[in-house]
């Protein structure tokens, strides 16, 4: 993604038995405090009533506690909370190129352990970050940025992308997997292309350009095997998402030397000052086409050969598994004939040929991320002035998520305070339909840059949310989930288990402390919970909850404690 400047520098299901004492000590996500003691062996049955169903509600107002209402909990809050986790370059995973299998694991388990305390639920993470995978794959080789060369397996076997899945899913974790479409050599890359790569492959696809190498978009070809990635990742392995990114044909650069877009945050002002660009090189697939019959502009093709893998890949992946959701993030400025007024910058649609409003038009992604890497105060790409204009392209009703540029809190001359973007996520819900947002990236929640993340999640991200729903995928509810709990010592022991039909993703928990009803959120490969007494030592009088499936669709709820 065009994002920042670069520095190179298990699961055992448990039960209610004496031999689960470690497990135990795993909370939930939200409670308040840390159970102590293992849940003893045989707990005592609460008679499951169903509750009143809530329909699936907006994010509550700042603060832990909601409205209270002593006999049924309020919505569960909804929002996509995502971070973006970027292996090209190393810019955020791993640290650097070659490093033990261990060492890797450490600092992916740190990663997904920040963005579970900080109540995010979804890591969008790069799996092929150019024409090469971290992952084993037929198709393409493995990456440099993982092994130190391209081609070269982990020194000790292991599969990172499994990794990530299996340690995401037992936080509760989304992890979708994000694709570069297009690129195929990165302008940081050192060691040559591997055999198996397609530069090596299908040479006459590739094309140089500048420090780049780039998969031509008009050849049908370099399309085929980009969607045959995409799907063969869909099919191995239990993703909750596929993403890809701003870059189909590349960002203009001036002269062949010239380093390109990527690792510097482009002005959105920023144009060629009257330069001549660098023509991207089709000229062979353009006369192919033209030869063939094709009356289409050289514009209006480029934007054709974009367009039909976003529709090949949208269909191709729903084919697959019809709960994968589909996201794309493209620049944040639409088409300059329906900008709104004063709204100026640099054309993907021109320059990209990226037809980000078709896209939505006509339904072929399930959510949008436009990068709006601007503050709310820059009136010529003003952040809800650009929101605004993704809404009103979204005729099918899609998620709109936002991408903030987090990363933009550093020491720059045009650094972001923190306060931009807690502002941000605030427009975000100020807007009926809008309920999430991504970060770029996580390196500046891991470093907690100038407070970020203690503002994160004192002000913004107080309590644990549910994703959003999607219900154009599918919108039958799980089966009510049978749970048993007790009194303990230490607070309230709940054990879980899916009712009968369609898997459960999560189990939503609410529980009541007097006059507060507190929310949060387990994985469903964490059946056996502890709800910790609170900090004077008061046990929950009530808890209800509820099974969540990966669209986000939601059970009756059940009243599983109660204490008089």
């Amino acid at each position: 993604m065009r994002r920042v400047v670069l520095v190179f520098n298990a699961k055992k299901r448990l039960t209610l038995s004496a031999g689960v004492a470690a497990g135990l000590a795993a909370l939930l996500d939200g409670c308040s405090s840390t159970p102590t003691a293992p849940v003893p062996e045989a707990g005592v049955t609460t008679s499951a009533r169903p509750a009143v169903p809530a329909p699936a509600g907006s994010l509550p107002a700042p603060g832990p506690a909601v409205a209270f209402d002593p006999t049924m909990p309020p919505a569960a809050p909804r929002e996509f909370r995502a971070a973006w986790v970027s292996t090209v370059a190393n810019i955020d995973w791993p640290s650097r190129s070659n490093l033990t299998m261990a060492k890797q694991q450490t600092e992916a388990l740190a990663i997904l352990d920040r963005a579970r305390a900080l109540n995010l639920n979804a890591i969008v993470l790069q799996v092929r970050p150019s024409a090469d995978a971290i992952y084993p794959s037929e198709l393409e080789p493995w990456s440099e940025f993982l092994t130190g060369q391209q081609g070269r397996a982990p020194a000790q076997p292991w599969d990172p992308l499994q990794f990530w899945i299996e340690q995401a899913h037992a936080r509760g974790l989304e992890l979708h997997a994000w694709f570069n479409p297009y690129r195929a050599r990165h302008a940081t890359a050192k060691s040559p292309l591997a055999a198996n790569h397609i530069g090596r492959r299908l040479p006459e696809v590739i094309k140089p350009y500048g420090r780049y190498l780039w998969m031509d978009p008009g050849e049908a070809a370099a399309s085929q095997h980009t969607l045959d990635v995409v799907l063969d990742v869909v099919r191995r392995y239990d993703i909750d998402g596929v993403h890809i990114d701003d870059y189909f044909y590349p960002y203009p650069i001036d002269t062949p030397n010239a380093a390109g877009p990527e690792g510097v945050a482009l002005d959105a002002s920023t144009s060629s000052g009257g330069k001549q660009e660098l023509e991207f090189p089709d000229q062979l697939s353009w006369q192919r086409y033209l030869l063939s019959g094709g009356t289409l502009d050289r514009a209006h093709w480029r934007r054709q050969n974009v367009n039909s893998l976003i529709e090949a890949m949208y269909l191709g992946i729903h084919k697959e598994k019809s709960w994968v959701r589909f996201g794309i993030s493209p620049f944040g400025i639409g088409r300059p004939d329906r900008r709104p007024a004063g709204i100026v910058g640099f054309s993907q649609y021109d320059k990209l040929y990226a037809d980000a409003e078709m896209w939505l038009a006509n339904g072929w992604l399930d959510y949008l991320a436009p990068q709006l890497y601007w503050p709310v105060a820059q009136a010529p790409q003003a952040f809800d002035v650009l929101l605004d204009y993704w809404l009103a392209q979204n005729t099918h009703a899609r998620h709109v998520w936002p991408g903030l540029y987090t990363s933009r809190i550093d020491n720059s001359a045009k650094a972001f305070a923190p306060e931009e973007i807690v502002k941000q996520i605030g427009v975000t819900r100020s807007r009926s339909g809008v309920r999430g947002h991504l970060h770029f990236s996580i390196a500046a929640l891991m470093e907690n840059r100038k407070g970020i993340s203690d503002q994160l999640r004192t002000q913004a991200y107080q309590t644990a949310a549910l994703t959003p729903p999607t219900p154009w995928l599918g919108n039958d509810a799980p089966a009510v989930p049978q749970a048993a709990a007790r009194r303990d010592s230490n607070g309230v022991a709940v054990k879980l288990s899916a009712g009968a039909g369609k898997p459960v993703a999560h189990y939503a928990i609410w529980s009541r402390y007097g006059n507060e009803w507190r929310f949060a959120v387990a994985p469903a490969s964490r059946p056996v919970l502890l709800l910790a007494d609170d900090a004077a030592g008061a046990a929950a009088q009530s808890v209800v909850v509820s099974a969540v499936d990966r669209l986000g669709n939601e059970s009756e709820r059940i009243q599983v404690y109660t204490r008089s």
